[in-house]
């Protein structure tokens, strides 16, 4: 990395306690560190400033314990964009300097691996680009229906056109389970990247009626006319949902240590 993009992109990872289905999730062990620290810790080896973002003591504390940094916001935000775009600003009056781009990483993605957020990075030697995020292909003994694996199609130039949890495109001449034979499917893979203006403007959009029906607020995006350039990756994501999740994700820490 050239020194003078040393600091072009901030890594942002957002993180609260407060979980619906796993209270206290950043703060899971794997192994012998918590979930959150496996998460900065991979990002860190493709980023040279990462902040944590939370809006709970206890997180910012182990945080700063293992040497991360973090910075606390308000526990109002609906979703990690918006705590992004608020880390943002923390982070430019503790620098001194707005990064230029902001790469939001999942809190609970502790396998997230470099090589996507250098992915990611490249979508922005298109200066013409203000967010953009991974997909990938679905494979044929994937099923296509589940709505928590949300799924993307895109135009000829990469950038995605809508979102959705139905499976799209429909394929009017082939029987269901022959889809995949007809045509490429992509399932979404929620990291982002976003240009700080973009950041900013987005998160000052209000709720959209496409974003309401799917509950992507990715939609309320493309609604407003921006374009979100995508990339193919070829990694699974490995999120963290439920304490069942958690069980899985020790196994394949242990598989792979």
């Amino acid at each position: 990395m050239k020194p003078a993009d040393r600091y072009r992109y901030a890594g942002i990872i957002p993180a609260r306690y407060a979980s619906t289905r796993f209270p206290g999730k950043p703060l899971a062990l794997i192994g012998d560190k918590p979930m959150i620290q496996r998460v900065y810790e991979q990002a860190s080896q493709s980023l040279d400033l990462v902040y944590v973002a939370t809006d709970d003591q206890r997180i910012f504390d182990t945080v700063v314990s293992f040497g991360g940094k973090a910075v606390m916001t308000s526990e109002a935000h609906q979703s990690g964009t918006d705590r992004c775009a608020e880390a943002t600003g923390r982070i430019a009056g503790e620098t001194g300097m707005e990064p230029e781009i902001v790469i939001n990483i999942q809190g609970d993605e502790p396998f997230v691996k470099p090589s996507q957020i250098e992915l990611l990075k490249s979508c922005f030697n298109d200066a013409t680009v203000e967010i953009a995020t991974l997909i990938r292909k679905v494979q044929p003994d994937e099923p296509l229906d589940n709505p928590n694996h949300p799924k993307v199609v895109v135009d000829t130039s990469g950038n995605a056109i809508y979102f959705s949890r139905s499976v799209i495109p429909f394929v009017r001449d082939a029987l269901p389970g022959t889809w995949h034979l007809s045509h490429t499917f992509f399932k979404h893979i929620g990291l982002y990247a976003y240009s700080t203006r973009a950041l900013r403007e987005i998160t000052l959009l209000p709720r959209s009626p496409l974003e309401k029906a799917e509950s992507l607020e990715q939609n309320r995006w493309i609604e407003n006319g921006y374009r979100i350039r995508t990339a193919v990756t070829e990694w699974e994501s490995i999120g963290i949902d439920t304490p069942e999740d958690l069980e899985k994700a020790v196994r394949f820490y242990y598989q792979i240590k």
